[in-house]
């Protein structure tokens, strides 16, 4: 298997090596192994979503509870 550095995964993930550092501490990127002071991350690692968009209520649904309002006050 390869592996990569956390310095890679942010380059390829496309966000900071600070964000890669905190997705590692959180123990969120799977099948990673420390070896002394650095992390060697599966090359084929996927980057973690992000919880916080998870939480976020789709435009499409909001128009249709918009839609309904409005039918059910008219």
């Amino acid at each position: 298997m390869d592996y990569i550095s956390a310095a890679e995964a942010a380059e390829k993930w496309g966000v900071s090596l600070r964000q890669v550092q905190r997705l590692l501490a959180d123990g969120r990127i799977l099948g990673v192994k420390k070896y002394g002071r650095s992390w060697m991350i599966p090359a084929d690692a996927e980057k973690p979503a992000d919880p916080r968009r998870e939480k976020q209520t789709p435009q499409s649904v909001l128009a249709s509870d918009f839609t309904r309002l409005i039918a059910a006050t008219s």
